[in-house]
């Protein structure tokens, strides 16, 4: 008996020893020969009301959100949390890689750095990022959100452009290798990936497949051609038609079906973004998104035939039409838009000032503050 107890404890060492040897290794992959210069925007729309503004929010962002660990969901806390949603001082990687693309526009390289280095202490695993962590329960989720991990990625190639260095250049095509292993396999791109059960989600939300990010990885051989052809194909082939010009919420590579639920505007809205950076962003869109902000009734949920199944309007949205008309070069637009985006700004006196939110209840989300942020700098 103490002779299989000795036996045990040495395989138990051994392993922790060999720290590789006994746990699945991270996938590696080489680094794109192409510098990621098309991450950095070539022109500029914002106005120096915009970096005020922008400056007022960052501030509040940096002293009453960000933690050590990540950003807060909401400023407020909750007592109980859900299951199917972050809420209150829970983390989201989300917020983590848009946090990211701000420092790295802005110069802030040094801060970048650590916070690239919490973010991975947080959310990394097996290579790709948890979507949730929960700091009161120290819970890591085990799923990822496949567009957070685009989001981060993204972010490390936008420092090594900005700073002219290959920095991070390997880190980020290592993180897409973890991806290719799990979430983007043989070129479809599923919403999450568990690394501990080895499945991947049924479905993809259209709203996931940022372009450019995948066609910067996938250009440089004829299989990532191919596979990111057939990408472009599954969020075209979701188009609603040209009296509601936007894109069905999901595609199920199971039946090869397109959702017919209810889309929720943000995720509609990513849609046309991401085209938009490639490109291929419909006029018919563009048109509909200037009269629906033109005439503020960007409302927040719609059904595929155009009726608004959410009257309630929001901020984020606002701030992401303004930065679909930034890439579209449509600065009129853009400056209707960012001030739809202001006015959702705190300015009077509140423990919230300076953020988007409500000032007497205190609420203020953190995919609001983040994407009003990001818009700003466009």
């Amino acid at each position: 008996m103490k002779i299989r107890q000795w036996r045990l404890t040495i395989l138990t060492v051994g392993c922790l020893l060999l720290l590789g040897g006994c746990r699945a290794k991270t996938a590696t992959a080489t680094p794109p020969k192409a510098a990621p210069t098309t991450f950095v925007r070539g022109v500029t729309l914002h106005t120096k009301t915009d970096q005020q503004n922008q400056q007022k929010l960052a501030n509040f962002i940096q002293s009453k959100m960000v933690t050590k660990q990540g950003i807060y969901t909401n400023y407020v806390d909750t007592k109980t949390r859900q299951v199917g949603a972050a809420t209150g001082h829970e983390l989201l990687s989300e917020s983590a890689g848009m946090w990211l693309q701000y420092l790295a526009e802005n110069h802030q390289y040094r801060a970048f750095r650590q916070f690239y280095r919490e973010t991975v202490k947080t959310f990394g695993d097996s290579g790709q990022f948890s979507y949730r962590y929960d700091p009161r329960s120290k819970k890591r989720f085990a799923v990822n959100a496949t567009l957070d991990d685009l989001r981060i990625i993204r972010a490390l190639n936008l420092y090594d452009a900005q700073t002219n260095s290959t920095y991070y250049r390997q880190t980020a095509a290592n993180h897409f290798a973890a991806l290719q292993a799990g979430a983007l396999k043989n070129g479809k791109l599923y919403d999450y990936y568990d690394p501990q059960t080895k499945q991947t989600a049924k479905t993809t939300s259209l709203a996931y497949f940022d372009f450019k990010t995948l066609k910067y990885y996938e250009q440089g051989t004829k299989s990532g051609r191919k596979a990111y052809n057939e990408q472009l194909k599954v969020v075209r082939g979701g188009y609603l038609g040209n009296v509601f010009p936007l894109y069905a919420a999901s595609f199920s590579w199971a039946d090869l079906t397109y959702a017919t639920k209810n889309l929720n505007t943000s995720e509609a809205l990513e849609v046309l973004l991401h085209l938009a950076e490639v490109g291929q962003l419909k006029a018919t869109s563009r048109t509909w998104l200037a009269q629906q902000v033109k005439a503020q009734k960007l409302y927040n949920g719609y059904s595929t035939a155009g009726s608004v199944t959410n009257g309630g309007q929001s901020t984020a949205n606002y701030a992401l039409a303004a930065m679909i008309f930034a890439t579209a070069n449509d600065q009129a637009n853009y400056r209707i838009a960012m001030h739809m985006v202001w006015s959702g700004q705190v300015n009077q006196t509140s423990i919230i000032q300076g953020g988007i939110g409500d000032a007497k209840t205190h609420q203020s989300y953190s995919y609001s503050n983040l994407t009003a942020l990001n818009a700003a700098g466009m």
